[in-house]
């Protein structure tokens, strides 16, 4: 049973955003985690 575009679409929409988010995260507590240590960027 084969899906409707758009559902797949759908989906493949909302792993994309997640993952972005997910690496969003992931980058902004290393940041914070390198701040807290002193190695600030600047």
């Amino acid at each position: 049973m084969v899906s409707p575009l758009w559902k797949r679409l759908m989906w493949l929409v909302v792993i994309y955003a997640g993952s972005v988010l997910a690496l969003g995260v992931v980058a902004t507590l290393f940041r914070l985690m390198m701040t807290a240590a002193g190695m600030k960027s600047h």
